[in-house]
This record gives structure tokens, C-alpha cells and sequence, in this order.
């Protein structure tokens, strides 16, 4: 493996004399897996290789000791290469370029290894007074993992604000605690956010009250804010901005050629940024030209006529974008390590071109242009039954956000004198 990066014999023979060459060798290999370039191993490598050196002289003899000398190395690695003047952030910058290869190293030869990587999150934020809260939201209320994972989220905001008001037993909790988690978690979302996390809240109480947790439900404490299910706007734009946007991707480039495909299947189907990033090469149905979306929210599956212009988009991204390897997922992360594209990166690369574009939209990201989509189908005297099929909707209801405002109809009212219109 060392071969393939090193053209001299003699400097492949160096590395695999040190005493730790072959765990050397063996994450080299680990990288090289996932895609990472001949670059970033080189100068890996030499990290490596130097912070064996370092470790053997400060009395390691084996592996499993090389844990105990990371952070002595990074913060000598830091003084060798920051200057006086150097900021706080940077010296951090340059720790955690130094110790990452270290860690994953050390993840890969020595079992049970941590290091510092990132904190994660409970998945099960009350195991102690509910264990099988979210076995029960799958089992018996049936619920999706997308849909579990926001229950999550809200609990986990809550089990931090009952940490910082020291109330650890359940049993004493009361509708001044929980008014008050209302009031402050209010100050850091929109009403939206705040919905969303009362109707979890409430799930929870009845629960924990179901399994005498709790001696009173107290989930009608609870109440839900005042919104308005039709008081927003839909976020759509103009086709004629589709254009600018699309017209903002470089094609040239695997990135562009994955983002153009990306955007062509956001804006003409009106895919969630979760079923982009789900996508795999089982769902392209080339003989029947057919874009099938097996999982959609709804828990129903559509199957779309594939358009030649994004059969076109995707075929040149397969062809001149896309990595080899033997995972079926359809796009992939443009930098190691090669891996599926989540769905926050459909948004973010989706945000990224209406900014480019110069488009100025309130949270933009993939949802834009799903509105589009939907608008266009308004626009086009489509019924609300058939919009809700076509974009993953179980109800016509769902729709109505998208599709309650004429939006081409109000920019000629807006153009003109409006006579026409009326």
C-alpha cells in the first residue's frame, strides 16, 4: 500500500522500520478505502511516523501506550508552529489537524479507544425514568425513524433545561417546571419549533403518566401557541430565477455535476432533501425510464417518469463525478471521506446557489424549491389531490400551505394596474 504514495524504495523501507510501521500501514489502507488523497496521506504519515518517535522516547513500548502521550505531542506540535502572534482559534485549528489522524489511528489498532472526538448526544435522554419511550413511539404508535429522531431532539432540550433547574426525579415535576421550559425554549425558536415541541412534550407526559412516572397526567398543562396553519407564505420563486440558479452550477466540475443533478431533481419533482440523499441506483429505472422514491414521509412510495434532461444530469455525474465504490447510495460527499451525501448538505448546496444567484428568500435551501414546484403546478390549474400525489402529500390539507397564495397572479397585480387579473 505504502507503494502506491511513495516512489522511492528506501523511504517506503523507513516507515515500515518504525516501531509502529504497521499500524502505519494499516491506517494508510484505512484511508486509502475512503478516498482520502495521496496528499492528505503523505503529510499523515509524517505526523504519524514522528509521533512514534515521540512516544518511544518518553518510554512507550507498545501499542496500547500510545494513547497516554496524543496530547503532549499536539500541544508540542502547536509550539513548534505557532508564533507569538498566532490567535487562540488558529493554535485549536492547528491541535485538531495535528491530533485527528493520531485518533483515528489509535481508533483503528487499539480496542476501545475514544480520544476527544466529539461529545454524542443521549440517544434516550430519560433511560433512568423511561427506557422504552421510543420503543413505544415505533411499536405502538407506529412512528418513522425521521420522525423519532425529532422526539429526540426536543427531549433532549428538555433534559438539559431540567438539568440547569436540578430537578432529577420526574416524579416532582410540575406545571411551574414545565411552563418555564416553555417560556424559555420560546426565546430560541420560531412558532413552528415551539408547536413541534409542545406536541412532543405532551406525547411524553401522557406516557409518563401511563407508566406511573408521573401520579397526575400533566400534559393538559402544556398548550399549544397560537399559529395560524395558513399564516405563512410560501417560500417560492420565479422559473425565470430556477434559471439564474441553475445557471450558477459549474458543470464542469464533479461537484457541479452532482449539484446540477441534485437541483434538477429538487425543483421538477419537488423531492424532500431526505429522499435526494436516500436515493440509490436501484431507484433508476433506465429500461422504463422510471424515478421510483420508495420512503417518502408519508410512508408511501411514487414512481415518477424519468425527464431526459435529468437522466442526461445524472448519467454525466455517474459517468465523470460520482467516486468508485461499491456502495448503491446515488451521490456522494465530493471530499473523503467518500461517503453518502446526507440530506443537511442537499439544503446547504441548495441555500449556496440561490445566494450565489443573488436570490434573497427567507431560509433558503432545498424547501425553496420544492415550493417551486408546487407553485408551478398551481400555477398550472393542477387540483390539490393530484399536487399532493405528485409531491409525497397523504393529504390534500398538506397542500394547502404551499398552494393558498396565487403567486404569479399578485406580481401582475403588483406590475401593473391589475384589470386584467380581476
Amino acid at each position: 500500500m505504502l507503494e502506491q504514495y511513495y516512489v522511492r524504495p528506501d523511504t517506503v523501507d523507513r516507515v515500515r522500520s518504525s516501531w509502529i510501521g504497521e499500524a502505519v500501514e494499516k491506517y494508510v489502507a484505512w484511508l486509502a478505502d475512503r478516498g482520502y488523497s495521496s496528499r492528505t496521506v503523505c503529510r499523515r504519515i509524517l505526523i504519524l511516523i514522528r509521533f512514534g518517535r515521540f512516544a518511544r522516547d518518553r518510554g512507550a513500548a507498545e501499542l496500547g501506550q500510545l494513547a497516554g502521550h496524543v496530547e503532549a505531542f499536539v500541544q508540542e506540535w502547536i509550539r513548534e508552529r505557532a508564533g507569538a502572534r498566532t490567535s487562540v482559534s488558529r493554535q485549536k485549528k492547528i491541535g485538531e489537524c495535528v491530533r485527528n489522524p493520531l485518533q483515528q489511528m489509535l481508533r483503528l489498532i487499539v480496542p476501545g479507544y475514544v480520544g476527544l472526538g466529539r461529545s454524542h448526544k443521549p440517544e434516550n435522554p430519560f433511560r433512568e425514568h423511561a427506557p422504552r419511550f421510543f420503543e413505544y413511539l415505533k411499536e405502538e404508535k407506529g412512528l418513522r425513524e425521521a420522525s423519532i429522531e425529532h422526539y429526540r431532539h426536543y427531549l433532549r432540550q428538555f433534559a438539559s433545561y431540567l438539568q440547569r433547574a436540578k430537578l432529577e426525579d420526574l416524579a416532582h415535576l410540575g406545571p411551574v417546571v414545565l411552563s418555564g421550559f416553555v417560556a424559555e425554549y420560546s426565546q430560541r425558536v420560531g412558532l413552528p419549533g415551539l408547536r413541534n415541541c409542545c406536541g412532543v412534550l405532551r406525547v411524553f407526559l401522557r406516557y409518563l403518566y401511563r407508566e406511573r412516572v408521573l401520579a397526575k397526567d400533566l400534559s393538559g398543562v402544556v398548550e399549544y401557541p397560537q399559529f395560524f396553519r395558513l399564516s405563512g407564505i410560501p417560500r417560492s420563486i420565479t422559473w425565470d430565477q430556477v434559471r439564474q440558479v441553475l445557471a450558477r452550477v459549474d458543470r464542469r466540475t464533479p461537484i457541479g455535476k452532482r449539484d446540477y443533478a441534485i437541483l434538477l431533481l429538487l425543483v421538477t419533482y419537488g423531492l424532500r432533501a431526505r429522499e435526494v440523499a436516500a436515493l440509490t441506483l436501484d431507484d433508476l429505472d433506465w429500461r422504463n425510464n422510471r424515478l421510483l422514491i420508495p420512503e417518502r414521509k408519508a410512508g408511501h412510495s411514487t414512481a415518477y417518469p424519468l425527464s431526459s434532461v435529468i437522466g442526461e444530469a445524472i448519467v454525466d455525474y455517474l459517468k465523470n463525478g460520482r467516486p468508485q465504490t461499491q456502495d448503491r447510495h446515488l451521490f456522494f460527499r465530493s471530499v473523503a471521506p467518500r461517503i453518502p451525501i446526507g440530506h443537511a448538505a442537499v439544503s446547504t448546496r441548495a441555500g449556496h446557489y440561490l445566494c450565489k444567484a443573488g436570490i434573497q428568500i427567507p431560509r433558503a435551501g432545498s424547501h425553496t424549491l420544492r415550493h417551486t414546484c408546487v407553485q408551478r403546478l398551481v400555477d398550472a390549474d393542477f387540483d390539490l389531490k393530484t399536487i399532493g400525489d405528485y409531491v409525497g402529500h397523504r393529504a390534500p390539507a398538506s397542500t394547502q400551505i404551499y398552494s393558498k397564495v396565487a403567486i404569479e397572479a399578485l406580481r401582475q397585480v403588483a406590475l401593473g394596474d391589475g384589470e386584467e387579473v380581476l
